[in-house]
């Protein structure tokens, strides 16, 4: 069975503090916990950034328990 994806966008997290960050994860039978990979997407416009998840993707706002840099979660 292959891996599901999904794409965390962040606010400006530490590690890029001058952008909107999406990051890939991968998620699956194979793992007990969600694995970031090495894929991200900069920009500095929330907007623009969310025009490049795949289309195809269902946007989950942030839920109350997420870190605070977490803007939504795509799957």
């Amino acid at each position: 069975m292959s891996d599901f994806v999904m794409w965390t966008i962040y606010d400006h997290p530490a590690d890029f503090p001058e952008y909107f960050v999406a990051r890939k994860w991968l998620i699956g039978n194979s793992r007990d916990n969600p694995e970031p990979t090495d894929e991200i997407i900069l920009n500095v416009d929330l907007e623009v950034l969310r025009k490049s998840i795949p289309p195809w993707l269902y946007c989950m706002p942030r839920q109350a328990n997420d870190d605070p840099c977490i803007v939504e979660v795509w799957f």
